[in-house]
């Protein structure tokens, strides 16, 4: 797993965009409407590239061969009082890559370096019912419970999404 910086981001920009659009038209609900086009995906992902520069995102790929199979990112607060905290956001593996556990790397990836960041406390949405909760409860998160029509999957109809969080353990530094 690599930490991209801003350069790095705009070089895989249209690889991630790639990823995204893979993951959502496959059906996966990470906060896009299908079909998705690469235009709109790359333009996505350019534009966190200021976000990465300024410290507030943290973006991690999974490659293989040149091409990324998956990603994963941290948004952080930047409000004083909220300096302990972060957002998992957009865990994503390619389709063909699923099974592999990539997914798991990539979210043990992004929580050491929350708690090398002195990150105490990781939380995140994901639609109630995906696959994705059972990687998040097998590897310690902590659902709080659902909000009902909360987002549209991909196909437009409105999903509950479920919150989970995860404390960390507490080190030294801080952000």
């Amino acid at each position: 797993m690599n930490r991209l910086d801003e350069k790095q981001l705009l070089q895989r920009a249209a690889e991630l965009a790639d990823l995204l659009t893979g993951t959502v038209n496959g059906g996966a609900s990470v906060g896009f409407l299908a079909p998705l086009g690469r235009a709109e995906a790359l333009a996505w992902w350019e534009g966190r590239a200021a976000d990465v520069a300024a410290g507030r995102l943290a973006v991690w790929a999974a490659c293989d061969g040149g091409q990324v199979l998956g990603t994963v990112s941290l948004a952080f607060p930047d409000k004083t009082n909220s300096r302990h905290r972060a957002e998992l956001v957009k865990l994503m593996v390619h389709p063909e890559a699923r099974g592999r556990g990539l997914g798991r790397g990539l979210l043990a990836t992004a929580e050491a370096a929350a708690v090398a960041a002195g990150v105490t406390l990781l939380h995140l949405d994901t639609e109630t019912g995906s696959p994705a909760e059972h990687l998040y409860r097998s590897s310690g998160w902590t659902s709080i419970g659902a909000i009902p029509d909360y987002a549209a999957d991909p196909g437009g109809v409105l999903r509950p999404t479920t919150i989970y969080y995860k404390r960390l353990p507490a080190t030294a530094l801080t952000r």
